[in-house]
């Protein structure tokens, strides 16, 4: 199953082959991977990594990396921003890879994800978070991918007929306070909402939605990284987000949430991810590119 070892920005980084793909998964933070790519093009990071990116959180610093990370939602300082850089356990069986976070013992949870090849292609990535406390707490797993600035994510959002006459809204779409409608990183078109990053706008964006269907994607480099999982019912987070997309200078983040529980002492919260990647040389953010390129491999 290992591939091999490498070193990402002065990173140790275990390299696993699970069907088509390379994940890369570093030993000294986390619970965090690194580095994915396809394995017809294994030298190709479709994850951007960038360790100069931090935030104040109370007395200390936290780092972003980049790569893909498990956070607890909703956002608020400092508890969303637990340091991750201390060594986390990586442990392997037969098939599958799970990477156990270590306690966050002031946010009362304990954190760890899973990557399970599925039967055909792709990979179930199964985020975890346990409550480690003596009380019930509330949050919902926010599962987090930082992708490089050339390429465009998109959000699916199809109209779902609440009703014959269609007479009550069937969907929405969260803005943050920093979000500018104007921006020409969004575009809005008929079934889908894409954002494109721009290393030249150095201003913060973020948008999220219900998505219909249930996945998110991002373009990039000729390949597809196309994030699906299930709707469940419940309260999601931001006015009722599964999908939010954020950026700012030279990269963004392709999010998927799951629903906000209250989990007992010593019960865990799990929010599944389905990972592909897609070969598709030419995708532009336009609804009849996404119809015609990219829907009907979705389906197979």
């Amino acid at each position: 199953m290992q591939v091999e070892e490498s070193v990402i920005n002065d990173l140790k980084v275990k390299m696993f082959r699970l069907n088509d793909l390379i994940i890369g998964i570093p030993t000294e933070i986390g619970p965090r991977v690194l580095y994915l790519a396809h394995k017809m093009k294994p030298k190709v990071n479709l994850f951007k990594v960038i360790p100069q990116n931090t935030a104040q959180t109370g007395d200390e610093i936290w780092q972003i990396y980049g790569g893909h990370r498990l956070w607890a939602s909703p956002e608020v300082m400092p508890r969303t921003y637990s340091l991750d850089n201390s060594p986390v356990k990586v442990k392997t069986s037969v098939e599958n890879i799970t990477i156990y976070g270590n306690p966050e013992t002031s946010n009362s949870v304990q954190k760890q994800i899973t990557f399970k090849p599925l039967a055909e292609k792709g990979v179930a990535v199964v985020h975890s978070i346990k409550n480690i406390g003596r009380w019930p707490i509330s949050f919902g797993c926010w599962a987090l991918s930082v992708m490089p600035e050339n390429g465009f994510a998109i959000i699916p959002l199809k109209p779902s007929k609440v009703d014959e006459p269609c007479l009550l809204p069937d969907r929405h779409v969260s803005l943050w306070p920093y979000t500018d409608l104007s921006d020409k990183r969004l575009k809005m078109k008929e079934c889908y909402i894409f954002v494109k990053p721009n290393a030249d706008n150095k201003s913060p964006c973020k948008i999220g939605a219900m998505a219909n269907p249930s996945w998110a994607a991002y373009w990039a480099n000729g390949t597809a990284f196309v994030k699906s999982f299930t709707k469940e019912n419940g309260e999601y987070p931001d006015y009722g987000c599964s999908v939010e997309v954020y950026t700012n200078n030279g990269m963004l983040e392709l999010e998927t949430l799951g629903p906000i529980r209250t989990v007992q002492p010593g019960q865990s919260l799990q929010h599944i991810e389905t990972w592909n990647l897609i070969n598709i040389p030419d995708l532009n953010p336009e609804p009849h590119s996404i119809n015609d390129k990219l829907e009907p491999l979705l389906c197979k």
